[in-house]
């Protein structure tokens, strides 16, 4: 890789405790080993596959859709933009204007993250967890026709909380593209730069989704 080259992490630092969805079980992360008593250090993670940065599969509201482990690494990776719509959030539903508006016009984008400034306010209070923005059906289909691979999001999840149907999720994965949800650090990235992007997934055979590493590489 080039010297000049610059790779950001979009990652969520993984912590005991974290603010995760509501509905879900706090991940901890302990300590089993340690090199003082043990001579080595090991850890012990019990979290569900959804916690923190994580890449939602097909699979995860579709039986027939792709799990984690089926989607090939260059389905992974591509030419991402960030659409910086910090400015546009009035209520938990992002305006598909908004997103219209911020699209880049000197290239077409693989991969869009969906910056809302959420993550700078990632603790386990109400608004954190319930009032994040999220996109409605009707802008999923418009993503979808734009034929990206993935969708990101700094908030915990695609759809507004208050859409229990889940449909924005349900359109994009059925659609075959996968949603990236908790990114962190979407500021350090400039809205109509191209970046590569690199989702890394664990691997996890027959899962919905998983933990991930989540780069933007930019030269």
């Amino acid at each position: 890789m080039p010297a000049s080259t610059r790779v950001h992490d979009l990652t969520a630092t993984f912590r005991t405790h974290m603010p995760v969805w509501p509905t879900s079980p706090l991940p901890i992360l302990e300590p089993l080993g340690v090199i003082a008593r043990d001579g080595y250090s090991v850890e012990r993670l019990n979290a569900l596959t959804h916690s923190g940065t994580h890449l939602d599969a097909p699979y995860h509201f579709l039986e027939s859709g792709r799990t984690v482990d089926q989607i090939a690494p260059g389905d992974l990776t591509g030419v991402g933009a960030v659409l910086d719509l910090r400015k546009e959030i009035t209520s938990d539903v992002i305006p598909q204007a908004a997103i219209q508006r911020h699209w880049p016009t000197s290239f077409q984008p693989e991969i869009v993250l969906l910056e809302t400034g959420w993550s700078h306010i990632r603790a386990p209070t109400r608004k954190y967890l319930y009032d994040f923005p999220g996109i409605a059906p009707a802008t999923a289909e418009w993503l979808a026709e734009k034929k990206v691979k993935g969708v990101g999001t700094d908030t915990l999840g695609i759809d507004p909380f208050a859409n229990a149907k889940f449909e924005s999720h349900k359109v994009l994965l059925g659609h075959d593209i996968w949603i990236l949800e908790a990114l962190d650090h979407l500021d350090t990235l400039r809205e109509g730069t191209p970046y590569t992007i690199v989702a890394g997934p664990l691997k996890l055979e027959g899962a919905s989704g998983a933990m991930s590493r989540v780069f933007a590489i930019e030269t």
